[in-house]
């Protein structure tokens, strides 16, 4: 359908600049003769929900960041596709539950790969959130920055690496715990 080609153009243009252009400037990235063509796209797309009008400004919807969720790949032997209608699905949507009490941040070095956290991952970490003994957290422990996993013994909480050439790290004066990381994201192509 048109509308899908001119979607993937709007979407392509929004990760580039971070915003839609004019009207007439719409109609050269759109590839459109004329602004009404135009409006009558906007207003398409509006009724499908991928985008608003704010302030007299075309801006997009969630539904204009989702994608589509074509069902589950077997890491095995092969299935049959599935051939159902696809859900749509935001990757906040998926990842994060609390939106305004998470931030993301960038792994450095391997001291959690034994828990599948890798350098250059981006972890979602849920601040304020409830920790226990065995949550992998993002602390702050004798005032540097770390994500380990939260561990309790006889001698109090301290933090552990997941991958055994790491020592676990007890605190000497302080033991911020800033939030629980509630998901990984992993880039395998770029």
């Amino acid at each position: 359908m048109a509308d899908d080609k001119h979607l993937a153009t709007l979407r392509d243009y929004y990760k580039r600049v971070g915003a839609f252009p004019s009207m007439p400037r719409l109609c050269e990235v759109l590839g459109l003769s004329s602004t009404s063509s135009v409006f009558a796209l906007i207003g398409r797309l509006g009724s499908a929900g991928y985008l608003e009008r704010v302030d007299g400004r075309v801006v997009p919807t969630k539904r204009f960041f989702a994608r589509p969720l074509l069902g589950s790949v077997r890491a095995g032997v092969p299935q049959p596709a599935d051939q159902s209608e696809p859900d749509v699905v935001t990757l906040d949507d998926y990842l994060i539950d609390a939106p305004n009490r998470t931030s993301l941040h960038k792994v450095r070095g391997d001291s959690m790969s034994g828990a599948g956290i890798f350098e250059g991952d981006l972890v979602a970490v849920e601040h304020n959130a409830p920790t226990a003994p065995g949550d992998i957290v993002v602390a702050v422990v004798d005032g540097e920055l770390t994500v380990k996993t939260l561990r309790r013994d006889d001698e109090g909480f301290f933090l552990e690496a997941a991958n055994p050439a790491y020592e676990p790290i007890r605190p000497k004066t302080s033991l911020e715990i800033m939030g629980a990381v509630v998901s990984v994201c992993r880039r395998v192509r770029r």
